[in-house]
């Protein structure tokens, strides 16, 4: 029996489906928990998708059923529709100029430096116009495999560039004198409305069966999103989402992608980290440039001016802008404006980029 057990343990690749699944479950909690208490942006989708890939490339990954998946990325999209404030549009209209600005120069130069990685050919497809693109991590990551990209490089490039932003952006906020930030505390267990729940999964699983029936490239997320912001703004009923809810649909995404990897993908992403992590430097040192432009001639305090251009880790950069005196809603404005900007032109401009990478 003992001889088996470290038989077993050797050789990952024969472990049981219920030790899988429980190394699954456990390692995934303590990578979320080390992860929330270091403040690290994602961490709910970082821990078990770290824990999928490893598990994958030791011989002992699983397949989730793809209902699972389709439904996370429902929640998902219905999360990003919840989160955006009803104030948002609001103070963009009234400065548009800067926001266009600001949002624009953004996603140009990342889609020139994604275009550049494209025209190396070391990664395939459209993966790195997918990769390089200034927000919506999650969103981003899941949507690039509808458009020919591959989703796992796609994951590496975009929480890379969160981890980096992350690091910029607090950074900076040592540099300018910043306190030490303090996260909120968090009810995970607790529901607002049992009912008002119900009525939100049911419109997340209409929505994710209606994508899956017209066909449509990431048709759960498009949909839910969409629902939850004519929701959202017309205010006819609350969507009820509770952490424990999003915390278990990042965890299926986490595992999803990370279940994808293998040794070859690994080694294919440490080729590339070299020119991956060269982009994602261009682009924050550009983006420096503009929060530059917008000290001078908008007359905004540089903190604000670097939080608002930052060009991802949106949650951090929240995070960081709530707990210093830099303009909050001039900050989350700016980042919305740029986040829903994505999430329409994306999947139009890697199309575009991607039929003209050979010219």
């Amino acid at each position: 029996m003992t001889s088996r057990f470290l038989l077993l343990c050797k050789t990952p690749s024969r472990w049981p489906a219920t030790w899988r699944l429980s190394v699954l479950l456990a390692v995934s909690f303590v990578l979320v928990v080390c992860f929330e208490y270091a403040n690290l942006p994602a961490a709910l989708l970082l821990g078990p998708m770290i824990t999928a890939i490893v598990l994958a490339v030791i011989g002992a990954g699983m397949t989730l059923p793809k209902p699972m998946f389709l439904i996370a990325q429902g929640i998902l999209g219905m999360m990003i529709a919840n989160s955006l404030p009803l104030t948002v549009f609001a103070k963009i209209s009234l400065e548009w100029p800067l926001f266009l600005i600001g949002t624009v120069s953004t996603i140009v130069a990342s889609s020139f430096l994604g275009w550049l990685l494209s025209r190396t050919g070391l990664l395939p497809g459209t993966t790195a116009i997918w990769g390089s693109s200034p927000g919506a991590a999650s969103a981003m990551t899941i949507m690039s495999e509808s458009y020919g990209a591959d989703m796992r490089l796609v994951a590496f490039m975009q929480y890379l560039r969160v981890a980096c932003c992350a690091i910029a952006a607090t950074v900076v906020a040592t540099v300018f004198h910043v306190d030490g930030v303090a996260a909120e505390p968090v009810d995970w267990l607790g529901v607002s409305s049992w009912s008002g729940f119900a009525v939100t999964m049911a419109i997340i699983l209409a929505a994710t069966v209606a994508g899956v029936f017209f066909r449509l490239p990431s048709g759960p997320l498009f949909l839910s999103l969409a629902v939850g912001l004519a929701i959202k703004f017309s205010g006819i009923l609350p969507i009820v989402l509770p952490h424990w809810c999003l915390a278990i649909s990042f965890a299926v995404l986490g595992w999803g992608i990370g279940f994808r990897f293998t040794r070859q993908v690994l080694q294919h992403a440490w080729h590339v980290f070299p020119h991956v992590l060269g982009a994602i430097l261009a682009l924050i040192t550009i983006n420096a440039g503009m929060a530059v432009l917008l000290i001078t001639f908008a007359d905004i305090d540089p903190l604000t001016a670097f939080l608002a251009t930052s060009p991802g880790g949106a949650d951090s950069v929240a995070i960081i802008a709530a707990s210093t005196n830099a303009d909050v809603s001039f900050v989350m404005a700016m980042q919305v404006a740029r986040f829903l900007l994505v999430l329409l032109a994306g999947p139009m401009l890697a199309r575009w980029l991607s039929t003209n990478q050979a010219t």
